[in-house]
């Protein structure tokens, strides 16, 4: 049994854990590398994740104002936040396919949040935009996942990854918000 607590923690659509000793008054970050057993696997998560995905962008306003927690994204914000988080990580993934060992810098997630006005962006526009981009990176994940994984990159808050890395993030990613969307709706 170990002697350790983990609390897992998002940090820019990656998944780190904090560990507690109880040994010591201090914790430290860990990234935890979440990966698929093999390519079928991931598509099969992306495609199954984004079927589950589409129907929620209809939804009527008032089950698009819940939120999972007091204080925390709506099922609106968290959708436009998906796009967008797709959008960022399609761009990363086609970028390191090209040109490997790069810097790729975070997004900060809540000034998009504010400035992209999430509160009043049609979501048939980011409907329409999660479909597509989803696709794509089916597509890309299909292509370059075993043939091109290992290529590295450095994401300027959490060091050297890999591109199977930065797939694997997108449907990990994805599921940890399809989690928030239907507990606030149950």
């Amino acid at each position: 049994m170990s002697n350790y607590m983990c609390r897992f923690v998002p940090y820019d659509c990656l998944f780190l854990v904090r560990v507690y000793s109880p040994f010591s008054q201090t914790s430290r970050m860990q990234t935890i590398v979440l990966s698929f057993s093999d390519k079928k696997e991931l598509i099969r998560a992306l495609a199954e994740s984004a079927q589950e995905t589409l129907p929620y962008f209809d939804l009527p306003q008032h089950l698009l104002q819940r939120s999972y927690q007091k204080g925390k994204w709506t099922v609106r914000q968290v959708l436009h936040h998906l796009t967008d988080a797709e959008t960022v990580l399609y761009e990363r993934i086609r970028r390191v396919i090209c040109v490997p060992d790069q810097v790729i810098w975070a997004f900060d997630q809540e000034a998009w949040a504010v400035e992209l006005n999430y509160h009043q962006f049609p979501m048939s526009i980011n409907k329409n935009i999660f479909q597509a981009v989803r696709q794509a990176v089916i597509y890309l994940a299909d292509e370059f996942y075993e043939s091109k994984g290992e290529h590295c990159f450095v994401h300027n808050q959490t060091g050297r990854r890999t591109l199977k890395e930065e797939f694997d993030k997108i449907a990990w990613h994805h599921q940890g918000h399809l989690k928030q969307i239907r507990l606030a709706l149950s």
